[in-house]
């Protein structure tokens, strides 16, 4: 079986590796959405060997995650769960962080705030949702490269396009998750992070 590769994922595993092992030293378990080809659940797995990394990602994307993860032959790396953030409850009961990379500019803004408001609701009090991609900041993209990414998206799917980091704060804080650190990446990309606060 050809995998599905993505040069992308290659080359921003690393810059992430680095951030997440600055808050992931006493996770245990990590839900992340969007898995894609599967490239960083190994990675990442492979390099925070002490947590349980569950991918996920729609139903046609599976086999290639499932394929993917048993020639890399990990212990806490369980089978891909079949995941769509527009229904709800998600087949995971419980984890410490969500993450996702490269997932919310090519979804609606619809299913973004499904997206958010899943993960608010499944995190404990004290959980991490961490978001990596590019983004806007006041309604702009942070470099023309960004901008022409989001011409290509929007052509390609007008419900598309790079969102604007307040938005998605505001949508956050409604749902429970408070914008803890907002870092900066490679290639005009940020990483996210959102704590649960504390329940009422």
């Amino acid at each position: 079986m050809n995998l599905s590769f993505s040069q992308a994922c290659e080359n921003n595993k690393a810059p992430i590796l680095n951030v997440l092992e600055r808050y992931l030293g006493g996770v245990s378990t990590v839900l992340e959405i969007g898995s894609g080809t599967g490239q960083h659940a190994v990675f990442f797995a492979e390099h925070l060997p002490h947590l349980r990394w569950q991918a996920s990602d729609r139903h046609h994307l599976l086999s290639g995650i499932r394929t993917r993860q048993k020639q890399a032959g990990l212990p806490n790396l369980p089978p891909p769960l079949e995941l769509d953030v527009a229904i709800w409850p998600w087949p995971v009961l419980a984890t410490d962080v969500v993450f996702s990379a490269n997932t919310v500019h090519i979804m609606s803004w619809p299913l973004v705030r499904l997206f958010i408001s899943g993960a608010g609701r499944l995190l404990p009090a004290g959980g991490l949702f961490m978001l990596y991609g590019p983004f806007n900041y006041d309604g702009k993209p942070t470099s023309e490269s960004n901008a022409q990414f989001d011409r290509m998206l929007r052509a390609r799917d007008p419900e598309s396009g790079i969102r604007d980091i307040e938005a998605l704060v505001l949508h956050a804080g409604q749902c429970g998750l408070e914008i803890a650190a907002d870092h900066a990446m490679p290639a005009n990309n940020r990483l996210l992070v959102w704590q649960r606060a504390e329940s009422d």
